[in-house]
This record gives structure tokens, sequence and C-alpha cells, in this order.
């Protein structure tokens, strides 16, 4: 996800006046919050990350590794302590919230960022092998990502546990993400003749074999990483 973030907003972070990120709910430990800002400060030096945390406990623990101004803690939740990223990272946050959640907190979040945030909320696998994210703006979703190891990919069907939680409980007959799902894995099966070649290259010519539309240019589909349209995947009900 952070490699993915620093190459899809990287350009924007270097135009912004302030280039600041949110790590929303970093968890018991400061470190993702920290690779977080070690790999978006390649995309610009002066980047400022804060971590933010409702447990006092968790933002004390940040605080031992800070690195001001670059790399602060902070406690908060979605009200997102009064500051206005540009960007905000929710992993595997509003997963532990119920469905009907998930729309106030995108308005919440998406309400006190920066003109032209984002918030990236998303769900990963406990070794992030396997994770998916949706990019919502002041006006709505607008993309889903699904990422994965290609390595230790079984199936696509896989991302079924690990869509963000405005979609896990749609992957039904009937829901677009179900077909979307469904799409890619008939199409990795199809393409198991080539796994001799690797699972990059059977990654490949699943998703081109899949018809789905992704954004991404076909030179990047071996990385693991593709990005469909809102559309192609909003609950129908």
């Amino acid at each position: 996800m952070d490699i993915w973030l620093a190459r899809r907003f990287g350009r924007v972070l270097r135009t912004a006046e302030v280039p600041l990120v949110v790590d929303l709910g970093y968890g018991a430990a400061p470190v993702t919050t920290v690779e977080l800002h070690r790999r978006l400060s390649r995309a610009r030096a002066d980047i400022r990350v804060v971590g933010l945390e409702i447990e006092p406990d968790r933002v004390a623990l940040g605080e031992a590794v800070a690195r001001p101004p670059g790399l602060l803690f902070r406690r908060g939740g979605f009200e997102l302590a009064g500051l206005r990223p540009l960007i905000v990272r929710a992993a595997n946050v509003l997963r532990q919230y119920p469905e009907d959640a998930v729309a106030g907190a995108w308005d919440l979040v998406t309400g006190s960022l920066a003109p032209g945030g984002v918030l990236v909320d998303g769900t990963c696998d406990e070794l992030g092998r396997l994770g998916a994210w949706a990019v919502v703006d002041r006006a709505g979703p607008r993309t889903l990502t699904l990422a994965a190891d290609l390595s230790t990919l079984e199936r696509p069907a896989s991302f079924a546990e690990r869509l963000p939680k405005a979609l896990i409980h749609r992957n039904t007959p009937g829901e677009r993400v179900h077909s979307v799902l469904s799409a890619l894995d008939d199409a990795w099966r199809d393409a198991a003749g080539f796994a001799v070649f690797g699972p990059r290259d059977r990654w490949r010519r699943a998703v081109a074999a899949s018809g789905l539309p992704v954004l991404e240019p076909p030179a990047r589909w071996r990385d693991g990483v593709i990005t469909v349209p809102w559309d192609a995947v909003a609950p129908g009900r």
C-alpha cells in the first residue's frame, strides 16, 4: 500500500504546499507509521507523517520513535485531531466497525481533508501479503485496488476476505464486486498452464483475460496490484 501511495500520489505530494499525511489507527505498535514515513520520503524529503491513535499508551509508544518535524504522533480518531491532511491512510481500521458505520466515518474523515485530499481505507492480512483498499474523496469512493504478493497467492477469490468494510459483505451473486472477483478467479484458473513461467506471468495473463476495467497500464500488472473504478464494484443494494 505504501509503494502504491507513493506512485499514485507522488506528484500530488511533491507539488503540495503542505505535504501532510495521516496514518489513522496505526495499532499496538507504530511500525507501519514509521515505514510509511520512510517510503513517502522518497517522493518528497520534507514529507510530514502523523500517526493517530485513540489509546494514550499507543500514542506514547509512537512518541518514543518520533522524528520531528517529519514524523509525529498524536491522540485522535476520525476527526483527525484538527489536522488538514492531503492523504489519510486507514488500514484495518473500519474493518472493526459495522457496515452501516462506514459512510459516516468516510464523511467525517473526508470533511477534514485538505482540498483535493483523499482517504485510503483498506484491509490486509496479518503478513501484508494480500490486501484491498478504496480511495475516497469528498464526493465519495473513487476506486478499489487489489494487491497481492503473487508468490503466495492461491487464487484471486482470496481477496474476498480482505475487502474494505463497505464491500466485504457484498461478495454475493448479483453484486458487482462478486462479478469482478469471479471474473478474475476464472481467468486465473484458465491461465494455470502459464504457471510454469511464474506467478507474475500467470497473473498478467489472467488480468488481461478477465476483461476488467483496470486503470494501471499493462506494464504494471505484473506487480500484483490492479485498480478498478468504484462503479465496477459499487454495492447494488
